[in-house]
C-alpha cells in the first residue's frame, strides 16, 4: 500500500490567527512531515476562491487526505467535507486542526509559545490523517412514524404539525385529560384566550386528524432500536399494553410548579397563598369583589422569585423561569378589573416582562400597582397571620429604606421546576442538565436536539418556557423531524465502535458499559463475540478500554491514530 499524500493548508483567518501565530512558519515546520506533498497558506481557507485553489491542488497533486488549520470545526467542518466531496476525496479523509479558539485566542500574549503550540497541533491533524483510512456515512432506512410524549401545549402542537406533513403521530400522555399546565390556567396574554379554551381548540383539531393516535392515561415503559427505527412500549393505567414502531420520538413533558416550603415567606399560614390559588379566588369572585376565607381582600403583596433564582438551598432553584414575572403583573390587571380600589405592591428582586411583555408592565404601573426592589440577600419577611399579616422590605429603590406592608393576602409568585421523569429517562436514555430539565446539544447550533439520535425535546421539558416559546419550541421539533423523517433515510457519522470478531471471545464487558444498548451477544462461525449495532452506537468508545483481547476500536479514531496524533504532540519543535 503506498504512502498517503496529504495536503495542508493553513489559514490566517484575516489576522484572527496570524495576529498571534506565525502561520509561515507553522507551514515551514509541517511541510517535511510524513505523507505532505504539499503546504500552503491562505488569507481566509473558506472562501470561495481559496475552496476552488484546493480542489484544483488536489486533483494536480493526486491528494489522498487534507489538513485545514483554521477556526473551530463547528463552523466550517460541513464546509470542508462538502468541498472534498466536490474534489472527488473522501470527506473523512479530512482533518479540521482549529489554531484559532484552540491556541491563537487562547494564547495572544504569547506569540512564540502561540506558533510552536499551533505547530503541534497541525502534527498531530496530518498524523490522524496519514494512519486514517477513508470512511463512510452510515445510511438507515427511517419509519415516516413519530411518538410524541406530553399532550400540553407544546405536546399538541407538534402532533398537529407532524401530522400535517404526512406523517403517522403516536401522541401518549399520562394523564387522562389532555392539556398540561396551560389546561388548568384562566385568560392568557396577550390574547386574552383561556387555558383551557386554548387546549381545548388544539385537542379538537388533534381529533379531526386520522393521523393522529391518542393514548392517555398511558405511559412510556420501554423503548429498543436506533434512530429511523425505535420500537416503542406503551402501558396504560389499567395495564394495557401498546407496541409501536416509530421513526423518531418528541419529548414534550412539560414541568412541574414549584410549591413553596412550610414557613417559606410565611407559607402555610392563612392569607399567604401562590399566585396559582390567587388566580382561582379571581375567577370566583363575585360582585362583591375578591374574598378569601369570608373575609375581603383589600390590599395583596405579591413576592416575585419564589423557588426561582434562590441561589443555593435545599429544594431552590438558582434559574429563574422566565414566565412568572409576566404572569404575575397579568394576575395584577385582572385583579384590578375585579375591584378598581384593590391596593397591589409587588416586591421583586429583578423584573422580567420582556418584549410584548413590557406593555403588561407598563399598563399595571399606570394604573396604581407599586413596585418595592429587594436584594438577593436581603429578601422581604413575611410575619403575623389570622387576618394580621405583616411584610417588612428593605426597598433599594429608595437606598434600602425599611417599608412595612399589613396586606391582606400574600401571593407567592412560584416558578417552574423540571417535572421528575426518572422512569422516562431511564428508558429514553437522554442526560439531565444540572437544574433536572433534559439537555439539548447546544441551544443555537443543534437546538432541541439530544445526544440520542432521533429523540427530540421541545417545551418546558428542556427548561422554562412560556407559552409562545414553548410552541416555537415544538414547531422546531417538528422540523427536524420532518428533516430526518420525510426523505426516506437518514446518514449518520461513521465514527462508530467497530468489533474485530477474529480477537473477541465474549465476556459481556463490553455491554456493560455502553450506556446505549447498542452492544449484542452473536453467534459467528460457532463463538460467541460482540457485536455493534451502528445505528445506535455514539462512538464514546467506553466499550474499548474494559476489552480483555482489545478487540474494540473505533473508526476515525483507532489506536494507531491516536498514537500517531500523541507523538505528534509530543515532538520537539525545532
Amino acid at each position: 500500500m503506498s504512502e498517503p499524500r496529504i495536503g495542508v493548508f493553513v489559514c490566517y483567518c484575516g489576522g484572527n490567527i496570524s495576529d498571534y501565530v506565525d502561520v509561515e512558519k507553522v507551514r515551514d515546520a509541517v511541510a517535511h512531515e510524513p505523507g505532505v506533498v504539499v503546504a500552503t497558506t491562505n488569507m481566509f481557507t473558506c472562501s470561495d476562491e481559496a475552496q476552488q485553489n484546493i480542489i484544483r491542488t488536489i486533483a494536480e497533486e493526486h491528494l489522498d487526505g487534507i489538513v485545514v488549520a483554521s477556526c473551530s470545526p463547528k463552523l466550517h467542518l460541513g464546509t470542508f467535507r462538502a468541498m472534498a466531496r466536490r474534489a472527488g476525496l473522501n470527506q473523512y479523509m479530512y482533518e479540521q486542526v482549529n489554531v484559532r479558539e484552540q491556541c491563537s485566542w487562547a494564547h495572544t500574549d504569547d506569540r512564540a509559545g502561540a506558533t510552536q503550540k499551533a505547530i503541534r497541533l497541525v502534527r498531530a491533524g496530518i498524523a490522524r490523517v496519514f494512519n486514517g483510512q477513508p470512511l463512510e456515512t452510515i445510511r438507515v432506512e427511517t419509519v415516516p412514524r413519530a411518538l410524541v410524549i406530553g399532550a400540553g401545549v407544546s405536546g399538541l402542537r407538534a402532533a398537529l404539525g407532524l401530522a400535517d406533513l404526512g406523517l403517522e403521530v403516536f401522541l401518549v400522555e399520562r394523564q387522562e385529560r389532555v392539556g398540561g399546565q396551560i389546561g388548568k390556567w384562566g385568560p392568557l396574554f396577550p390574547s386574552g384566550r383561556r387555558g383551557e379554551d386554548l387546549i381545548a381548540a388544539l385537542a379538537a383539531e388533534v381529533d379531526r386528524r386520522e393521523g393522529i393516535h391518542l393514548y392517555t392515561g398511558s405511559r412510556v415503559v420501554g423503548k429498543t432500536g436506533s434512530v429511523g427505527s425505535f420500537d416503542v412500549r406503551l402501558e396504560s393505567d389499567t395495564g394495557q399494553v401498546h407496541e409501536l414502531h416509530v421513526g423518531a420520538i418528541v419529548v414534550a413533558t412539560g414541568f412541574d410548579r414549584y410549591r413553596p416550603r412550610e414557613g417559606e415567606y410565611g407559607f402555610g399560614t392563612p392569607g399567604v397563598v401562590t399566585l396559582e390559588d390567587f388566580r382561582g379566588l379571581l375567577e370566583s369572585a363575585g360582585a362583591d369583589g375578591i374574598v378569601y376565607q369570608g373575609r375581603p381582600v383589600h390590599t395583596v403583596a405579591y413576592i416575585y422569585c419564589v423557588g426561582s433564582r434562590q441561589g443555593e438551598c435545599d429544594g431552590c432553584h438558582p434559574y429563574c423561569s422566565r414566565y412568572c414575572c409576566t404572569a404575575a403583573v397579568h394576575t395584577a390587571l385582572l385583579a384590578q378589573e375585579r375591584d378598581p380600589s384593590l391596593r397591589q405592591y409587588h416586591l421583586y428582586r429583578d423584573l422580567r416582562t420582556y418584549g410584548q411583555q413590557e406593555l403588561l408592565y407598563d399598563e399595571v404601573l399606570s394604573k396604581g400597582s407599586l413596585f418595592l426592589k429587594f436584594a438577593d440577600d436581603d429578601p422581604p419577611v413575611v410575619s403575623g397571620g389570622d387576618g394580621a399579616l405583616q411584610v417588612a422590605v428593605h426597598d433599594r429603590v429608595t437606598a434600602g429604606e425599611l417599608i412595612e406592608l399589613e396586606p391582606d393576602l400574600v401571593v407567592l409568585v412560584t416558578g417552574m421546576e423540571a417535572r421528575q421523569n426518572a422512569e422516562l429517562v431511564d428508558v429514553l436514555k437522554i442526560p439531565l442538565d444540572k437544574n433536572g430539565f433534559f439537555n439539548e446539544i447546544h441551544p443555537k447550533l443543534r437546538p432541541v436536539e439530544t445526544v440520542m439520535d432521533g429523540i427530540f425535546i421541545v417545551g418546558a421539558s428542556q427548561g422554562p418556557k412560556n407559552v409562545p416559546e414553548s410552541v416555537a419550541s415544538a414547531l422546531a421539533g417538528v422540523s427536524k423531524v420532518a428533516g430526518l423523517l420525510l426523505k426516506g433515510y437518514v446518514d449518520l457519522e461513521p465514527y462508530v465502535a467497530e468489533v474485530d470478531a477474529a480477537r473477541c471471545s465474549w465476556c459481556g464487558e463490553c455491554q456493560q458499559a455502553c450506556i446505549y444498548g447498542a452492544i449484542e451477544k452473536v453467534t459467528q462461525d460457532g463463538r460467541q463475540v460482540a457485536r455493534i449495532n451502528p445505528s445506535a452506537c455514539k462512538g464514546c468508545g467506553a466499550c474499548a478500554p474494559p476489552c480483555p483481547e482489545n478487540a474494540i476500536e473505533l473508526k476515525g479514531y483507532t489506536d494507531r491514530q491516536v498514537e500517531g496524533m500523541i507523538s505528534a504532540l509530543a515532538r520537539e519543535v525545532a
